[in-house]
């Protein structure tokens, strides 16, 4: 179907020129076309669809939890004592809803397109399938991958290699790419890791991995390799133009400057990092090509934005409102080099359709020059009234258009007390 939004003022991108025009979306799911199923976006900011540039879809069913009665007192612990405690525990059904409720949450925050990092263990075969399913069931774009991983024996390893390149190679979500994916280097050894490189290039496909999230990752580096992580992976050919690392907390400056020279991407997720008191990423010296994520917590990229300013503002006076708004900027052109997209992220002709509607009528003037201090500061997920994704109406009056709701949460709060009590038989 195509449509007019009409009425609305109109950001062309997430930083720049902002007009009062009507948008239109064609039949084919593109910006632009003559005429359409009118929609009145009077009082409205017209933006385009934010990107989730680094996710857990599969941590969706750990909200409400019990929490491990020895708690946790450092990052490896967390990971031990809950994270690989719930991935372990996932089976298909979880899988499935973890995918379709985070999907659908994200899809009522504005966010369109979500780049997902799954793990599951005890259901390696398949599960990436289950992923794309709870994506494209809730409308949305995704790119996903496995993380593969030695920690529970080197066999698993390579199901997680066979399980990225079998995705890869079947392509059956037209909405849904694939990336190849690793846990990170402290869990996986030489051999994965060279497997998983040959899956990305041999796929033409970017690698997504953790690096550096804790100083764990670096000890172990140094200790089983002689080097930092950054250049582990750089010896081994996995850190190239297009790949993906999530964090990059704990870089000197040398591996800095080796990620920006290597054309990666890195996903900043400032809210985890500070729940899991794991430090600051050098995201200002990293330069342009840092995106933000939310791994795992939720699916809200505005509250995401507002955490990176604040972050960043805490570190440095530099920082401005601007600089958290680049980062979504950085999501959509991650995202569009993954869909071969060039105009991903733009409200202009010929441009995938990926759309959100925010009710903001702004108290204030609102123009190119200050619309970061306006989405920080004024509008929160609430504000997402209507959103397209290829030119889809997904949400509609901050309703979802293909699934609902109501029965998705009764079928999670059926599966999620199953799923916690495997994970304390673990």
């Amino acid at each position: 179907m195509s449509y007019v939004l009409s009425g609305g003022i109109v950001a062309d991108t997430l930083a720049g020129t902002v007009t009062a025009r009507d948008v239109a979306i064609d039949d084919g799911g593109r910006i632009g076309g003559d005429g359409g199923k009118g929609i009145d976006c009077s009082g409205c900011l017209v933006v385009p669809g934010f990107v989730c540039a680094h996710h857990h879809l599969y941590s969706a069913l750990a909200r409400g939890m019990p929490f491990p009665s020895d708690a946790p007192e450092n990052f490896l612990e967390v990971l031990q004592k809950v994270w690989w405690r719930l991935d372990r525990a996932l089976d298909h059904e979880t899988i499935g809803l973890s995918a379709l409720l985070a999907s659908v949450e994200a899809a009522r925050c504005g966010t369109t397109t979500i780049v997902d990092h799954h793990e599951s263990p005890s259901c390696i075969d398949g599960s990436l399938d289950l992923v794309a399913g709870g994506l494209e069931g809730a409308g949305l774009r995704g790119v996903v991958c496995y993380g593969a991983t030695d920690r529970h024996g080197q066999a698993d390893g390579r199901r997680g290699v066979e399980e990225n390149s079998r995705f890869l190679t079947e392509r059956r979500f037209p909405l849904v790419r694939g990336m190849a994916g690793a846990h990170a280097s402290f869990t996986v050894g030489k051999r994965t890791l060279d497997d998983l490189v040959s899956c990305a290039r041999d796929h033409g496909a970017p690698l997504h991995i953790h690096v550096a999230e804790d100083s764990c990752d670096q000890d172990d580096a140094l200790g089983n390799y002689g080097m930092r992580v950054v250049e582990r992976l750089e010896v081994a050919g996995a850190l190239a133009e297009g790949d993906l690392i999530a964090h990059g907390i704990h870089l000197d400056a040398p591996e800095v400057d080796a990620v920006r020279a290597s054309g990666s991407w890195v996903a900043h997720n400032p809210r985890s990092n500070m729940n899991n008191r794991v430090g600051y990423a050098p995201v200002a010296a990293l330069g342009e090509r840092v995106a933000l994520g939310t791994d795992g917590i939720d699916s809200d990229m505005l509250t995401e934005a507002r955490a990176c300013y604040f972050k960043a503002r805490e570190a440095s006076n530099d920082a401005s409102p601007a600089f958290a708004l680049d980062r979504l900027v950085a999501g959509c052109s991650l995202a569009g080099e993954v869909f071969g997209e060039e105009s991903f992220g733009r409200l202009e002709t010929g441009a995938p359709a990926d759309v959100v509607v925010l009710e903001y009528a702004p108290p204030t003037p609102l123009d190119e020059t200050n619309l970061a201090s306006h989405m920080l500061f004024g509008i929160e997920a609430g504000r997402v009234r209507d959103v397209f994704v290829a030119g889809r109406a997904v949400v509609r009056d901050r309703k979802h258009q293909l699934v609902d709701e109501v029965e998705v949460a009764a079928h999670c709060r059926e599966a999620a007390p199953r799923l916690w009590e495997r994970m304390e038989a673990l």
